[in-house]
């Protein structure tokens, strides 16, 4: 075997470390000697389908990829309708509530609230420090709406670790999963015997903020070239952001959510429930939107948008969504005024009473870009209706006549047929997007909308859903997945070598998702491209972040600055990792 040595810097010193190499083929008698790769894909696939269980299909695809790396990511690529809900959500969610309990082998990096003030000895574990360049992490305290979960997070840094490789082709080795376990308030937890986590309350925000301070400085050191992506939730983003509301927790409002906001311009650091989650829905609408006023011969900047939901999901969408107003050229106020929320009171507006801050004003911080709200306040209560409570769906609707409805209200079926006959009778293309999670959840089926629609309703979910036939046609509801996006954005971070993720960058990411389309599929009134083609996507989303990158001077690979386009979709094209 050849071994190849390649130079590297560490701590201003050059040295030497071996190329990352195929595995060595096995010798003659270890295999069966009629082993064949792609029959044993074949033989793989049919062991997976299999399992009658979603959660026994996961623990046999996480056997898998631990046991043969290539053919797990190989049946991803092959067959990523099947298997992304497996390693994703919406199996994964199930798989992080049972973690401790179908746990078989380590996998990732745990690094507890006992190691403060010794993170980096931990750290300098990993045993590929040098080949460290993405890392998800989360403290597990609010994974899919499912409450806090303590170190049984880590399922999910797994994933979504998994779609990176399979989705933008980053190299296994490159990737590490992290699991902050700073304890967990879950008490059925820290009653079960199986639990894998320490075993106390999670510890005070001081405690928490000095612990996260210690940790960010000694990954940078540890890890230079690494793109950090946090989970955090609108829950937690609220309790952190708005202490006012949150009498029993212990946030002021001076240092509120201050030591991300600092990480954002020290480290690159990204994250996706707020920036992934805006890009993707944002993306969404913007082709949505296009098609319904092609129907109507109405303007873009006239479409009118009602959140059924006003919880901090709900506002927090509705914060990225003004930039779709503002992409077309109105002011940030003008924007504003666009958009309309419901909540459980009904229609929400400012002579109804008192208001929850967060509905009435979210105050902006650094995590969510710029481009999604002005330095004012955001004020989505209404200030033009002054009439009774209005608190039936269908009189809001006739008030308002939405162009585009977006649930947000983890109400299942809040989306009645009226509800959908009253959003068509408006519309000749109505947009319906029930984005609440997991599907039992959703505030309608694909089904419902296009048949109270008559096939007309351009839709996403948060969930998938499957195909619809409708008059001889067939109809392809739209999941508005982030899987869509972190990908491409982690892989241009990589490539560019960026030092920060800009607001900017994350912007692009989310027009270059929307751009993607083919004209295949926009013949077919798809809103997002097909997940088979998550590579493709991918590559053209890393592109375009790699010259947000650029324009921001936050990239390292000065080099890539001097190529053309089409060289550089070829260049990402190269690097990207194949099984």
């Amino acid at each position: 075997m050849t071994i190849v040595l390649t130079p590297y810097w560490s701590n201003g010193v050059q040295k030497l470390k071996i190329a990352s190499q195929s595995p060595a083929t096995p010798k003659p008698g270890l295999t069966p000697p009629a082993l064949n790769a792609s029959i044993h894909a074949q033989r793989c696939l049919a062991q997976l389908r299999s399992k009658d269980k979603s959660i026994e299909k996961y623990i046999y695809l996480s056997h898998l990829k631990n046991e043969d790396p290539s053919i797990f990511y190989k049946l991803c690529l092959e067959n990523m309708v099947e298997i992304t809900p497996i390693i994703y959500t919406p199996t994964v969610g199930d798989a992080c509530l049972q973690f401790s309990h179908i746990y078989r082998r380590p996998e990732g990096l745990y690094v507890s609230i006992k190691d403060k003030g010794n993170i980096r000895s931990v750290l300098n574990n990993w045993p590929k420090l040098d080949e460290a360049r993405i890392s998800v992490v989360t403290d597990g305290s609010r994974i899919l709406g499912l409450g806090d979960l303590g170190v049984n997070g880590m399922g999910i840094s797994i994933g979504k670790l998994s779609l990176y490789i399979a989705g933008a082709g980053i190299r296994p080795e490159s990737t590490i999963p992290i699991c902050l376990d700073l304890g967990t308030n879950n008490q059925k937890f820290l009653d079960d015997p199986f639990y894998l986590g320490n075993r106390h309350q999670r510890v005070s925000d001081k405690e928490m903020e000095e612990f996260m301070d210690e940790f960010m400085h000694e990954m940078s050191r540890a890890y230079p070239k690494l793109m950090v992506q946090f989970e955090v939730s609108y829950d937690y983003i609220l309790r952190l952001q708005c202490p006012h509301l949150m009498p029993n927790q212990d946030f002021s409002s001076d240092n509120a959510f201050k030591y991300l906001d600092r990480y954002r311009n020290k480290y690159a650091v990204f994250n996706d429930d707020i920036q992934g989650t805006g890009a993707v829905v944002l993306s969404g609408f913007l082709n949505a939107a296009k098609i319904a006023s092609a129907a109507s011969g109405r303007p873009l900047t006239s479409h009118r948008i009602l959140f059924f939901g006003a919880g901090s999901a709900g506002v927090g969408v509705a914060i990225q969504l003004q930039s779709f107003f503002t992409l077309q050229g109105l002011s940030t106020e003008e924007a504003r005024q666009q958009i309309y929320l419901i909540d459980s009171q009904g229609l929400v507006y400012n002579a109804r009473g008192r208001l929850a801050e967060y509905k009435k004003c979210m105050l902006p911080f650094s995590l969510f870009p710029s481009w999604m709200y002005s330095s004012s306040k955001p004020d989505f209560s209404r200030d033009d209706y002054s009439g009774p409570p209005m608190t039936n769906i269908l009189d809001i609707i006739d008030y308002v006549k939405p162009t585009a409805l977006f649930g947000l209200s983890t109400i299942t079926g809040a989306f009645t047929p009226e509800v959908i006959r009253a959003m068509a009778a408006n519309n000749p293309r109505p947009i319906i997007f029930p984005l609440s999670n997991p599907v039992r959840l959703s505030e309608c089926s694909f089904a419902d909308a296009v048949e109270h629609t008559q096939g007309a309703v351009l839709f996403a979910s948060g969930s998938p859903f499957p195909q619809q036939q409708y008059e001889g046609r067939t109809l392809y509801p739209g999941q508005g997945n982030n899987m869509y996006i972190f990908p491409g954005l982690g892989l241009g971070a990589i490539l560019a070598r960026v030092s920060s993720v800009t607001d900017s960058m994350v912007k692009a990411s989310s027009l270059g998702l929307a751009d993607s389309l083919t004209d295949e599929e926009r013949s077919l009134g798809l809103l997002y491209p097909r997940i088979e083609r998550i590579r493709e996507i991918s590559a053209h989303i890393a592109k375009a972040v790699i010259r947000a990158a650029q324009n921001a001077d936050v990239d390292r690979s000065i080099d890539l600055r001097n190529v053309s386009d089409s060289e550089l979709l070829r260049f990402i094209h190269g690097k990207m990792w194949k099984p």
